[in-house]
């Protein structure tokens, strides 16, 4: 179903709602990016009718915002992707989701981190036991890389909000007054420290800001920071795992938060929310030690 009555045919917002201006849609589209992609999982997932499942895909597939792709001959059965255009609504599932969390089912306060009892908190948590989509993100190079290891037991994705190297771009105005900003460099040239801690647990460290690569790359070389820091600049990472972000400065910023995942993507383990910058680097060894003695659990 086309919304073609909706306002002025120049309006740029009145032509994307024609195409997204559905919530069905828009939470497809959410399920999707998570690595969500078949028929059936999609209807159960959502508790969506066939029907209008079935027509909710065929016009975001002749759209072009999504595309199908044949994965069992007979009978024919199709998973469904996201096209360029699709990923490119990434950042408008983000910015829905952050209006959310801060005006709707939170206090309408700008921070970039939570408290240990709120709705985000345990949506965070609850990604223990999920398993992040295959995606790549951009190196310090604009090199395409796996945010998690391909050849180590285990990896730590710690998410921050935002690191910079002196001389080049400074940090956004009243970046100090937003709860939970502070600390980026810290915990980075901490998380340095501490490399060999890690190596000897077999676990791969891996920073991730929704920074530019340059900028990260600036910011490595000033901190002598060796390990990877990706650029999810894209939202893919953010919107797969429907992780907390923030808004400063018009970017859309990860909130720091740290995730252990397994060799097979899945995540064991979740610090969030994360006080002390610093500290969190010795929790995070000892969530790894904890995962590796005994299992799976979160913090």
């Amino acid at each position: 179903m086309r919304y073609t009555e909706l306002g002025d045919p120049d309006c740029a917002i009145a032509q994307a709602l024609a195409v997204v201006g559905d919530p069905w849609t828009l939470l497809l589209l959410r399920d999707i990016a998570g690595g969500t992609h078949q028929f059936d999982a999609l209807r159960d997932g959502l508790g969506i009718s066939r029907k209008v499942l079935t027509a909710r895909l065929g016009t975001l597939t002749a759209d072009g915002v999504l595309e199908k792709r044949l994965y069992s001959p007979r009978p024919p059965r199709y998973e469904y992707h996201l096209t360029p255009a699709g990923r490119g609504l990434l950042p408008v599932l983000v910015a829905l989701q952050d209006w959310g969390a801060r005006h709707v089912m939170g206090d309408g306060v700008l921070s970039a981190t939570s408290t240990a009892d709120s709705a985000e908190t345990r949506r965070v948590r609850a990604l223990v036991g999920r398993r992040l989509p295959e995606l790549r993100l951009a190196g310090p190079a604009g090199e395409q890389v796996d945010p998690v290891s391909a050849d180590r037991a285990w990896t730590v994705l710690y998410c921050f909000p935002g690191a910079y190297a002196p001389g080049g771009q400074d940090y956004p105005p009243g970046w100090e007054r937003i709860p939970g900003a502070r600390g980026c460099t810290l915990e980075s040239c901490t998380y340095r420290d501490r490399m060999a801690a890690f190596a000897d647990r077999d676990v791969s460290v891996r920073g991730v800001s929704t920074q530019r690569p340059d900028q990260l790359a600036a910011f490595a070389e000033h901190a002598r920071i060796a390990f990877p820091l990706l650029s999810d600049a894209e939202l893919r990472l953010a919107a797969a795992l429907r992780l907390p972000t923030f808004r400063a400065a018009g970017v859309d910023r990860l909130k720091r938060l740290t995730l252990v995942l397994d060799s097979s993507r899945t995540v064991r383990g979740v610090l969030y929310p994360l006080d002390d910058p610093a500290g969190s680097v010795e929790d995070a060894l000892a969530l790894v030690d904890s995962l590796a003695g005994q299992g799976s659990s979160d913090v």
